[in-house]
């Protein structure tokens, strides 16, 4: 099989993974409208009962979450708004869009975020309120606690970032040093009806993680904070305000974040709408379509970048030199999000980075192709979702005078694919379920 019809299959994969998880079409699937009543999974809400529903959110994939909404309730609508990345847009008539920054959150967020507040501030017990989240909502939710600046919170933020802090450790600070995150939205919504609606972008679909859990009880404490600064040796690098709140929780000076068995959580349903496991469950599915015999490895692939992609270079290679774990024309998915810990000062992603370490255990390689994008189409702070590779690409790169293992170590990734035009971009999906990863191992 030669590696132009490889390559063109993996994008093709890829792009049926994406559609799996639309997030318009993911509401229509969970939500729907029957005369009166308001279908949610399996609850019925009678919209004779509410004398008003607001629409909040945020996430990448608000705004197209948000569409299928105006679609379901066209007149019932009372206010809405939802804060989303730049660029990350759909026409709205009810429902306001706030763009904001992400990752590292900035001051049309807050803004936004202020306005969200000031709706749920109105809502009363006769309310329904609608919430949209999908991934991106924490930094697209910024408004840290009383005392702390925006620029306190963008810098640490960026400092678990670059040190290779996981999903959950930074969620978990997020959750603390805010006043609407880990379960503090719903306590600003009662004693309205809440109803919240999820695109998942963590392993393992943790409602409290989501987002930073707004609208669910939050298990996470102020001693995890803690451990967390401690075992990344970030205690030095905080400023004095974030310290003294933190030891303010510490000592009970400050509220915990909502617990299990609050009563605020008594009018709430939290609603998973789409997931990474359907799309790469879709991405096999579009796989064996293509005659490719396909297996997923698993959807919840975590850990550092580099040491991912030499277990997934390993499994090509065994693939082609044996037919194990499955006979070639092979596929091979993965999902979940992997970590990069920053050495350089490069331009780049997670998935740029696993396939540029793919590309260097696959040097020489015949027949295989290796694909890593992000869903929502931004890998990094670049406008690449990721990056593709083969056997081939090494060598290429030798040619064009590009030293990949120099780019690697420089956490470089971007300038070395986009001089090969092996970038893959998509533009904003509106979605976004974590990463992708394809491996084809065609017929030598």
């Amino acid at each position: 099989m030669i590696l132009s019809k490889l390559r063109e299959d993996a994008l093709n994969i890829y792009k049926a993974g994406l559609q799996a998880v639309d997030p318009h079409a993911a509401i229509l699937k969970h939500c729907s409208r029957q005369g009166d009543l308001f279908l949610v999974s399996n609850k019925k809400y009678n919209l004779g009962g509410f004398k008003n529903i607001y629409v909040v959110g945020a996430g990448k994939a608000g705004a197209a979450m948000a569409t299928a909404i105006e679609e379901i309730l066209p007149d019932e609508i009372t206010e809405g708004a939802i804060n989303v990345k730049y660029g990350h847009l759909a026409p709205l008539k009810k429902i306001k869009i706030h763009e904001a920054g992400h990752p590292v959150p900035d001051e049309a967020g807050v803004s936004g975020t202020q306005k969200i507040m000031s709706i749920l501030n109105q809502a009363k017990e006769d309310d329904l309120v609608i919430c949209l989240i999908s991934g991106g909502g924490s930094a697209l939710l910024p408004l840290p606690a009383a005392g702390i600046s925006l620029k306190e919170k963008q810098d640490l933020t960026g400092k678990l970032l670059a040190c290779g802090a996981d999903i959950t450790e930074i969620n978990t600070v997020r959750k603390h040093i805010s006043q609407i995150k880990g379960g503090q939205f719903a306590r600003l919504a009662a004693p309205a009806r809440l109803i919240t609606l999820i695109l998942s972008d963590v392993v393992g679909d943790p409602l409290n993680s989501i987002a930073s859990g707004p609208s669910v009880p939050d298990s996470s404490t102020f001693q995890q904070v803690l451990n967390i600064f401690k075992k990344y040796n970030l205690e030095s690098d905080i400023s004095d305000t974030i310290k003294q709140h933190i030891q303010n929780g510490l000592t009970g000076k400050i509220s915990e974040t909502p617990k299990p068995g609050d009563s605020i959580f008594n009018k709430t349903q939290n609603v998973i709408i789409a997931n990474n496991f359907q799309a790469v469950s879709a991405a096999k599915q579009k796989a064996e379509a293509l005659g490719y015999n396909s297996m997923i490895l698993s959807s919840a692939i975590e850990g550092e970048t580099r040491e991912v992609a030499k277990i997934h270079t390993a499994i090509a290679k065994e693939i082609a030199a044996s037919g194990n774990p499955v006979k070639a024309p092979a596929c091979v998915i993965s999902g979940g999000e992997t970590t990069v810990t920053l050495q350089g000062n490069g331009k780049g992603g997670r998935n740029q980075e696993f396939v540029l370490a793919a590309a260097l255990n696959l040097a020489c390689l015949d027949s295989v192709v290796i694909l890593s994008a992000g869903t929502d189409g931004t890998d990094g702070p670049t406008d690449a979702a990721g990056a593709i590779c083969d056997g081939q690409t090494i060598t290429r790169a030798e040619k064009s005078n590009l030293d990949a293992e120099k780019h690697l170590n420089e956490n470089n990734a971007y300038p070395f694919f986009e001089a090969l035009n092996d970038l893959v971009k998509t533009g904003p999906t509106n979605t976004n379920v974590m990463d992708l990863r394809i491996i084809l191992v065609g017929v030598a």
